[in-house]
């Protein structure tokens, strides 16, 4: 199969303008688009569309933040593949995000206009990567250091955030990010911490799965009571103290009914669009369609309650003015309300649905653009990300002189 790209004669457009919100305008927590926009532009500063949910926040990023390689021959076979994601966001409002840097083999094959059109022909499989953890609201940015001095790290994509502060609810003091793999009959970890300011080396940990199975960690990795959780939407979640000198895994099942055997050949991300777990008013809760359930995992980790179940026939029609889509488009899980369980929002094709599971009804819809253009059914998630009152004044915590600052315009 054929496909033509333009590779553009001209620069691209600059960021765009500049305006910043209050405190008292912003939304409690937005839903952030997980691919951010990379622009070039020679600015040190991205942008960050927020909107109130079900509206999508947007990242946009200058390319020269994330340190690319040269640039190839405009008039070469070879052109950039730069693209960046929300990775994941702690439970206080940090983001982590990752970029990668790759060269894609596109032979000219005509001319548009001032345009080149090329025939996309195949991507470097191990671009370079680099990382951040980002406030969104202050803009502030610190770039992690690369993986034992090199870049060439994609295989380190199960990545999550953690915070913990000395002060309830208050600004976090310290943060780490953590990686977790199996290998074999084991698991194995790598975090990198404030306090040291650097990663650690690799630390094997015994497996806690009840049976021997595989696990799939196709979910972005949650934090959630002290400990992050890697999720296998088809079976259940491994958890970790990222802190701990000496960590332990727990693994919690998914609700009865919802445990299925994988499906041989089947690609992970298509059951992981419609199921998710997430935090909602400081308690685990895992949601699926069809008929639209919320579960609340109890305090013990010990087992599910099922708080919700709505029939998705009987919404009825949707919110004035939305129409998403074809009858063919199925619901997915879109996020769970971080501030809300009785809120869940749907994407149903290019569109973003907020359900109030108590009422049964559509309360909000929304068009959800991409970076370019729409989304497609089965990529672009959004990842939710808690707006705490402090979290616009308040810094990244660091380990000395090692933090480096980039600043974030806010659009409101």
């Amino acid at each position: 199969m054929r496909l033509l790209l333009r590779r553009s004669l001209s620069t691209a457009a600059s960021a765009s303008g500049r305006a910043f919100s209050t405190a008292a305008s912003r939304p409690p927590w937005a839903m952030i688009h997980n691919i951010g926009e990379l622009v070039r532009s020679p600015a040190l500063r991205a942008s960050f569309q927020l909107a109130e949910p079900p509206c999508a926040s947007h990242l946009r990023i200058p390319e020269n933040l994330v340190d690319p390689r040269p640039r190839p021959d405009p008039n070469g076979d070879t052109m950039p593949h730069i693209w960046g994601r929300v990775r994941d966001a702690s439970g206080d409002g940090l983001l982590l995000l990752d970029f990668m840097d790759a060269r894609a083999t596109a032979p000219i094959v005509g001319k548009h206009g001032d345009d080149w059109a090329c025939e996309f022909a195949c991507i470097d499989g191990n671009p370079d990567m680099t990382r951040f953890i980002c406030n969104p609201l202050s803009g502030q940015l610190f770039r992690l250091p690369d993986i034992d001095g090199i870049k060439k790290t994609v295989g380190y994509r199960h990545l999550g955030i953690l915070t913990q502060s000395e002060r309830p609810n208050g600004p976090p003091d310290k943060y780490a990010v953590s990686w977790l793999l199996k290998v074999e009959g084991d698991f194995v970890t790598r975090r990198f911490l404030t306090q040291t300011g650097e990663w650690d080396k690799a630390m094997g940990l015994p497996s806690s799965l009840p049976r021997a199975r595989r696990i799939d960690i196709d979910h972005e990795v949650v934090a959630f009571a002290g400990r992050l959780w890697w999720v296998d939407v088809s079976w259940g979640a491994i958890s970790l103290d990222p802190f701990s000198d000496r960590p332990e895994l727990r693994f919690v099942a998914l609700p009865r009914g919802s445990v299925v055997e994988p499906v041989k050949g089947k690609w992970p991300l298509d059951l992981c669009r419609y199921r998710r777990l997430g935090v909602s008013e400081g308690r685990m809760r895992y949601a699926e369609p069809f008929v639209l359930s919320s579960f609340a995992l109890e305090d013990d980790d010990s087992c599910w309650t099922l708080e919700h179940r709505v029939a998705l026939n009987r919404l009825g029609s949707w919110a004035d003015g939305c129409h998403p889509g074809q009858e063919k488009d199925t619901p997915c899980i879109g996020v769970i309300d971080p501030l809300n369980a009785n809120i869940m929002i749907l994407t149903v094709g290019n569109h973003a649905i907020s359900v109030d599971m108590d009422r049964g009804k559509v309360i909000g819809c929304s068009l959800i653009q991409g970076a370019a253009g729409p989304i497609s059914p089965s990529f672009g998630f959004l990842t939710p990300c808690a707006l705490p009152p402090w979290l616009g004044s308040s810094l990244i915590p660091s380990a000395g002189d090692r933090l480096s600052y980039v600043f974030f315009e806010l659009h409101v």
